[in-house]
């Protein structure tokens, strides 16, 4: 598989610069956080200074080779098999760590059990790879189900964050797309079974 491509392709996906307040990763472009700019120490402008410049500087290979650094080779994904790294690679880019305690979570309650603590070991890459000879047709949909399920969640217990999982006019937010992009279509929740997961929010 192509990581280089594929993180270029969820750059892509993550699109220009936002500078959201209810959004947790504060100011991003294309995906990368200011936060993450900094700890890196990259300089885009030349300045000697990480800054917002610097964020709105960046370009889609620079963003894609930052995916592929911190998002992919550093929490060890390439542990994972091959038919997890893109759903697994673009949650990482999403939401950090959650990405992996959401597989370890679905590998643990499909009979692969391991430490729920956000990080890929040896035992992460067993279950991983156990779930998959098992599965080997459903595990990227069980994940992205797993995924979608979690941000239903997150949405309701942080009503802040409800409209990235609902539209104003009720239909599917940004991160159930998202989601469902990485699940066969035959497991996408139709629009009627959206709202009526999502009813009860104000």
């Amino acid at each position: 598989m192509d990581i280089e491509a594929l993180a270029r392709d969820i750059a892509t996906r993550e699109g220009g610069y936002v500078n959201d307040p209810a959004d947790p990763g504060g100011p991003t472009n294309r995906g990368v956080t200011l936060n993450t700019l900094r700890r890196l120490h990259l300089d885009v402008t030349g300045d000697g200074r990480a800054t917002r410049a610097d964020l709105l500087a960046l370009t889609l290979d620079q963003a894609a080779a930052v995916y592929v650094a911190e998002f992919f080779e550093r929490p060890k994904l390439g542990l994972l098999p091959e038919i997890l790294h893109p759903p697994v690679f673009d949650m990482q880019v999403n939401s950090g760590a959650q990405a992996v305690r959401i597989l370890q979570k679905l590998l643990t309650r499909m009979g692969f059990p391991c430490a729920i603590d956000g990080r890929i070991g040896p035992q992460t890459a067993k279950a991983a790879e156990a779930a998959a000879r098992a599965a080997p047709d459903h595990i990227a949909d069980a994940y992205g189900i797993a995924r979608r399920t979690y941000y239903y969640a997150l949405a309701e217990s942080r009503p802040v964050l409800r409209r990235f999982a609902r539209r104003r006019d009720g239909g599917k937010g940004g991160w159930i797309t998202r989601a469902e992009g990485f699940i066969a279509p035959r497991f996408h929740l139709t629009d009627t079974q959206h709202r009526e997961r999502t009813a009860s929010w104000a």
